[in-house]
């Protein structure tokens, strides 16, 4: 063998060596501990890369499928601003599930002029929906429970009450009444349901405030 040190040596020549020394070994059944060591040190290289690319890839299908759940079926959102207070503060994380069953009392998610918005459904197409001066919200004759409000405000509103939901679209509300600004006025007016992304059903941040997003029921 050269005086060469193995380890300055190229791949190509590496092999040479080691077939070379393989061949002499059938002959004499003796193996030096250098190429033994370098045998060794080159076996453990393609061990680790073959590892190493199967570790990526996995992560990048794991990647892959999170984005595609995340888009498809349960987006996450950041919540911007204090409409749904306290229910939703501003920086709130949250999941939305999309669906097209909506009820009184979901949280949903809607596009509004290129915004995403977030209300609570108060009233379904066809329902009458009427709010008294002291912020009281009555759907189809009878008070409607809200656990969920710290103030009732009859807020910005410009409608004439009863008011009739039209057909396929929904009336929404936020939290804060006193200053939302959501279906009580005609600057967004009753939301089409073809403009509703999903229902919220998970608060994933802050950590502290983990939690399920309940509705009045």
């Amino acid at each position: 063998m050269a005086d060469k040190d193995l380890r300055k040596m190229n791949r190509s020549e590496l092999i040479e060596i080691i077939y070379a020394q393989q061949q002499n070994e059938e002959a004499s059944g003796e193996a030096s501990d250098e190429v033994k060591a370098e045998r060794e040190r080159l076996q453990y290289q393609r061990r680790f890369r073959r590892t190493l690319r199967s570790t990526v890839y996995a992560l990048v299908v794991v990647a892959a499928v999170a984005i595609l759940i995340s888009t498809m079926f349960l987006p996450v959102l950041k919540v911007s601003g204090t409409s749904m207070e306290p229910t939703l503060s501003d920086d709130d994380i949250i999941v939305l599930a999309k669906t097209g069953d909506f009820e009184t009392g979901d949280v949903v998610g809607f596009y509004y002029q290129n915004k995403l918005l977030l209300k609570r459904v108060i009233g379904a197409p066809g329902d009458v929906i009427d709010i008294d001066d002291e912020g009281n919200v009555i759907v189809n004759g009878e008070l409607l429970d809200e656990p969920y409000l710290t103030e009732k405000a009859l807020g910005e509103t410009d409608l004439d009450y009863p008011y009739q939901v039209p057909e396929s679209r929904y009336f929404v509300m936020g939290d804060n009444r006193a200053v939302s600004v959501d279906s009580r006025s005609s600057a967004i007016g009753c939301i089409e349901a073809d403009q509703i992304v999903g229902k919220v059903v998970f608060r994933v941040w802050p950590l502290k405030r983990l939690s399920w997003i309940h509705t009045s029921g």
